[in-house]
Formats: structure tokens, sequence, C-alpha cells
């Protein structure tokens, strides 16, 4: 009767310890049909100090296309059984702290808070001077986002698109482990002398609207563990006080059913 009794206690013990977790993304969302709604929050990446730009600009005429893409560097690539092929290196223009490149003719550009497209169009209508038909294209080099915390691949990520949202940058890190706290994703974001700091709750559909859920270049993503991770990292202190309390709790329903 003792052995049934104290089976009964400790069962009782471990699974009142546990506690159950959401896991789905959006658990939300509309389980039948489809549901098609406007993006509301789409989000263009605008251009910051410190970014390195990839400018490359076409025109009708040869002399001035070399002129413009002085930044770009021909070089000739060859290996053994092929022929030489060749490439291009862009060494890309560093926007400084005013906002402000430096184009060959055209000195000084600001384009910090623009959007690509919108300095594409304030180059063209620069190089239009200079030049006839120009054709300005722009993107972020250095475009990349940090994932750490419980993910299972904890990195910094560049994005060539210049586009991401945050799940897939989770995706692109090997997504959450189990233990990451889905409904606290903590965001922090770094806009010239801004910090913004923003609590996520991935479980919510609500995250679709976020202005939040397009992420920014330099974005930095923090999964927070839960308490069972917090436990498992100090385990040695966790199990001693575990053992004492369950032992405490046995004696004391013991003591209460009068069996010492």
């Amino acid at each position: 009767m003792k052995n049934i009794f104290y089976a009964v206690v400790l069962m009782l013990l471990f699974f009142g310890s546990c506690t159950t977790r959401n896991l789905i993304y959006m658990r939300d969302l509309h389980k039948e049909g489809a549901n098609t709604e406007k993006i509301k929050n789409a989000l263009e990446s605008r251009i910051q100090p410190i970014d390195l730009l990839s400018i490359t600009v076409s025109t009708l005429n040869p002399e001035s296309n070399i002129l413009f893409n002085s930044g770009v560097i021909s070089s000739i690539g060859s290996s053994a059984g092929q022929g030489s092929t060749p490439s291009q290196l862009n060494e890309g223009y560093r926007v400084d702290n005013n906002g402000e490149i430096n184009f060959p003719v055209l000195g000084k550009i600001k384009l910090a808070g623009l959007t690509l497209e919108e300095a594409s169009d304030k180059m063209i209508q620069l190089l239009e001077k200079e030049a006839r038909n120009p054709i300005v294209n722009i993107k972020i080099m250095n475009f990349r986002i940090t994932v750490v915390g419980e993910v299972n691949n904890p990195s910094t990520i560049p994005v060539p698109s210049e586009k991401i949202n945050i799940i897939e940058a989770i995706g692109l890190a090997g997504d959450m482990t189990p233990f990451g706290k889905r409904e606290n994703i903590l965001l922090m974001r770094e806009v010239g002398e801004d910090r913004t700091t923003v609590r996520l709750n991935l479980n919510d559909k609500a995250i679709l609207d976020s202005p939040f859920f397009y992420l920014q270049q330099n974005d930095i993503i923090y999964v927070e563990p839960d308490k069972a991770r917090a436990l498992q990292a100090n385990s040695g202190r966790v199990n001693t006080m575990f053992y004492l309390t369950l032992l405490n709790s046995i004696a004391f329903v013991a003591w209460m059913f009068g069996l010492f």
C-alpha cells in the first residue's frame, strides 16, 4: 500500500511540474479555406548612414559609362582548361555620417532616408545633366540581419534582396528550438541615433500586420529561452532543489496520512 501511495505522489509531483507550451506559429489563423488580405505593412528599405551601396550607371555613351562606374573594377579570371572570362568587383559607395555619398562628377549626394527607388530617381535627375537617358541601379551591399538565442543556427545573415520578414529570418537561422519563447521575441533596431526595442508574439496572427514584421538592415532578433531551458542551464542547483522539495513533499504527505 505504501509503495502505491509513494508512486502516486511522485506521478502527481512530476506531471504537476510540467507545463504545456504553444509551439505553433500564428495558431489563431483560420484553419479552413483561404483568407486573403491586403498587405498593410509592406516595408521598403531606406538608405542609412554607414550603408555600402552598389551603384551602376548605364548611358548611351561608353565613355560616360566608364566614368560613372569608376566604383566598379573590371578584372579577368581564368582557370585551367577554360578560357578567360571577365568579371566585375563592385567596391561600392559608403554612405557617410551625414547621409551622403561621393559620386564621380556629381560630387556629394545625400541619399540617406530615401528608398532605393527614390535614390535611383534622384540620381537619374542629376545625371541627365551630364549624359543622355541614364539608367541607375542601386543595391545595399551590406544588408544583413542577426538572429541569436534559442534558434538552431544563430548567425548574421546577408540579405541580397533587401527584403525579409521575421519568420524568414528565423527560418534562415534554422528555426527556433522547442525552448524558444515564440510569444516573446525581442527585436532591436538602430536607425541613425535612435535605438528601438520591441517584443513580438509569433503565436498571434496580428504579427502579420505589425510594422516590425518586415526587417531593416542590421536588425537583431533575440529568441528568449523559456523557464525549462533556464533550469537546464543551472541543472546542478535545480536538481538539488527539486529533490529536496520532492522529499519534503513526500514526507509531509506521509505524515498527514499517518504513514510514519
